[in-house]
């Protein structure tokens, strides 16, 4: 329990034990699921936590309370690790009264098969009264679930802002704040840039002192930084200046381009450079960095016609949040039929104002010199030292025995596959 305010608490708990959270995402600092309580004419409790901290949180909201019993449970979003002991509250409170959206009514119905006998339920600018202090509610579908809302306090100037401006990590934990939110916010909420450029939109219209999110620290100084921050996250705009490189190698020849890559970029004067070995390296801070920066790198071999799984799974879970805006190269690896370049392209064909740097660097098996002044003509392209080239657009005919790609203006009539040896009478046109 913590004292923010006069009337204002924090009754929030830590699972420190928490190993992934919603299963995928790695947790090393805990996660905090935050609850309030303001003490007025009226009592209102907002949000509940995960089920595992059901005790803890029932035992910081008595030692707020005392002998007195709550008149509100203000539900701003019914996912389980905010949702999970709504009923219990109401056993140990039963004259206690729910207030949310009608959709999260219908989710209540969905997680419980319960009757709740007084509820409110509420709209856009509708208000409630604690006394001295007011709640104003405001819809922000899709931040991240559709039925959330978020409320705002005038008395205390906060921003009860759901799932907005959270971060992983114990709520006591002291780490900066950017890197977890970041890492939190493309993972959890980053497909929904239009939806959070209209929340940001609406709290710009408040006066905000105070912003208390459901996971993370309360923030109450230097808002501007974190309004910032996610105006520019929602906005898919790079937020610093670098390369990212994101690889997989089998057996190490992908990875020598990247180290020559790396070595050279920082040589001509990259002012950052990361990397991250997908089979490896954590995804999700993976996906992170791909946020963060502008200029991308993704290096990786054909695997059965089509590209390394772990880089699959990785460029998947960037297109599902909505990725764009981004310069990118190319490094593919491919011993008889090099395709990644084909399927990142075809990838990211629906994405929005993704870039393709040329030259693609082409690896036949391991690196020859044309490898290097590819390299040479990537780094010059991604620090803005040399225009990016115009990509001649060649045909490509696959071999219906073998696979083998080959490109060109046209097929000669008297080529061979060189793997199978079969005639271009053998060969189809690839669309």
């Amino acid at each position: 329990m913590k004292k923010l305010t006069e009337q204002l608490y924090y009754v929030g708990v830590s699972d420190r034990n928490l190993d992934l959270f919603e299963g995928q995402y790695e947790v090393p600092n805990g996660m905090a699921y935050n609850s309030y309580i303001i003490v007025d004419e009226k009592i209102a409790i907002f949000d509940s936590v995960d089920k595992v901290c059901f005790d803890e949180w029932i035992k910081n909201i008595k030692e707020v309370l005392k002998d007195k019993k709550p008149d509100y449970l203000i539900i701003h979003h019914m996912e389980p690790d905010h949702s999970a002991n709504i009923m219990k509250l109401v056993e140990v409170y039963p004259d206690i009264t729910l207030v949310s959206s009608f959709l999260a009514f219908k989710m209540l119905d969905q997680y419980f098969h319960k009757e709740v006998k007084n509820k409110i339920v509420v709209n856009e600018g509708d208000k409630l009264s604690l006394g001295k202090h007011e709640l104003t509610f405001i819809a922000a579908p899709m931040v991240h679930w559709p039925e959330v809302i978020v409320s705002y306090e005038k008395e205390t100037k906060t921003l009860f802002s759901a799932d907005g401006f959270g971060k992983f990590g114990a709520f006591d934990y002291e780490e900066d704040w950017a890197c977890e939110a970041r890492r939190y916010y493309f993972g959890i909420v980053g497909k929904f840039g239009v939806q959070v450029q209209a929340l940001l939109k609406k709290a710009a219209t408040l006066d905000i002192k105070r912003i208390c999110p459901l996971h993370g620290p309360v923030l109450e100084e230097n808002l501007s930084y974190y309004l910032g921050l996610y105006d520019t996250w929602s906005k898919y705009e790079p937020e610093a200046e670098g390369v990212a490189i994101f690889y997989t190698s089998v057996y190490g020849h992908t990875k020598e381009a990247v180290d020559e890559l790396e070595e050279k970029l920082k040589k001509a004067g990259a002012k950052k450079v990361v990397r991250f070995d997908l089979a490896r390296d954590s995804e999700s801070e993976a996906v992170e960095d791909a946020f963060k920066y502008g200029k991308i790198v993704f290096a990786t071999t054909t695997y059965s016609m089509s590209i390394f799984p772990f880089m699959h799974n990785f460029l998947n879970h960037l297109i599902e949040h909505n990725y764009q805006n981004r310069d990118i190269a190319i490094i593919e690896n491919g011993s008889w039929a090099p395709n990644v370049e084909k399927v990142i392209k075809d990838m990211f064909k629906d994405s929005k104002d993704i870039r393709f740097i040329t030259p693609t660097v082409k690896i036949l098996s391991s690196m020859n010199e044309e490898n290097h002044k590819q390299i040479d003509e990537v780094v010059a392209a991604l620090l803005g030292k040399a225009a990016p080239k115009k990509e001649e657009k060649k045909e490509k005919w696959v071999c219906k025995i073998c696979g083998y790609v080959y490109e060109g203006n046209e097929l000669p009539e008297d080529f061979k596959c060189p793997i199978c040896k079969h005639p271009a009478s053998d060969f189809s046109k690839l669309k």
